[in-house]
């Protein structure tokens, strides 16, 4: 058996260049797998994307929930031209990854980390992997230094420039794998699924990186996660389902829909379970908590 990608393609306006200030566009985009037996005869066709808009600013927080094969990875690897549309369009900072001409300079603007770094890590020093990706961009050899020295003081790993990799725990691997890609200076980082193999301390370590990233550096974040807790602090979450984007809104928007949540088979953070409990029993707790301290400012509120 063997699984190959389907293509379609398109005429007219949406081969267009986009102007707009959108750094990750999708119109209609469709993405189909279709799986051929041994004589290439097709078996089977999955359309794991089905018919997405969806648009990024320069400098959002953006978070996708979904259950497993909701579509959500392979969107992600749209924003980076790993994957192309069987149908619609999509554009890095105004560029078509349908056009070949584009893909090196989308894959300089929109960098990608997966969920096992070991998979990104190359080097057998720290501070060699993170420039391995300057210097195939033909960067001139102190510029690529001092990308490395930035890049892992950003994420907090400077101190383990010179050990290698392999002693490293997950979460300090993937804050490595981090920097390797803003080492490249990319306008957009599409994390997928990064904390998915972590421990909850690796995973606390990876998302304060990231969004220590996003306020500081104004790096564009997309972040693909099934944990709750990972999305309170987006500016936006999109919510995923058979391929369709179904939701769309604030973390507070979202997560105060506890009922509609559960229907895509999602779970919402346990602060904001509790506090969904409480305004069943009749408390005037407000929807949508999402921290403890919310929560304990509307139970102390109760009391006044």
């Amino acid at each position: 058996m063997e699984i190959e990608y389907g293509f379609a393609v398109l005429g007219g306006n949406f081969l267009e260049r986009r102007n707009d200030m959108s750094i990750i566009k999708a119109k209609e985009l469709a993405f189909e797998y279709i799986r051929r037996d041994e004589q290439g005869n097709v078996e089977s066709i999955n359309r794991a994307i089905d018919g997405v808009d969806i648009s990024v600013e320069p400098g959002d927080f953006v978070a996708i929930l979904g259950h497993n094969g909701s579509g959500k990875s392979t969107l992600a690897k749209h924003m980076n031209a790993i994957l192309m549309p069987t149908e619609g369009t999509v554009w890095v900072d105004g560029m078509d990854i349908k056009e070949e001409k584009n893909l090196w300079d989308i894959r300089q603007t929109s960098g990608m980390v997966f969920q096992n770094p070991d998979n990104q890590i190359i080097g057998n020093i720290v501070e060699e992997d993170v420039g391995f990706g300057p210097e195939n961009l033909g960067i001139p050899t102190d510029e690529i230094w001092e990308r490395v020295e930035e890049s892992l003081k950003a994420v907090g790993m400077y101190e383990y420039r010179e050990h290698s990799p392999n002693k490293l725990s997950g979460g300090q691997k993937q804050r490595v794998a981090i920097a390797g890609i803003m080492a490249m200076k990319p306008k957009c980082i599409v994390l997928d699924e990064p904390t998915a193999m972590l421990d909850p301390n690796g995973r606390k370590e990876v998302i304060k990186t990231v969004r220590k990233l996003n306020e500081k550096e104004n790096i564009t974040v997309l972040l693909i996660t099934h944990y709750m807790e990972e999305v309170i602090h987006a500016d936006k979450v999109i919510v995923m389902d058979k391929g369709k984007i179904v939701m769309q809104g604030t973390p507070k928007q979202i997560f105060s829909q506890v009922e509609t949540l559960k229907k895509y088979r999602l779970d919402v953070p346990q602060v904001t379970l509790l506090a969904y409990e409480l305004r069943k029993q009749g408390l005037a707790i407000s929807e949508g908590i999402l921290t403890i301290d919310e929560l304990v400012n509307d139970l102390m509120s109760l009391k006044r």
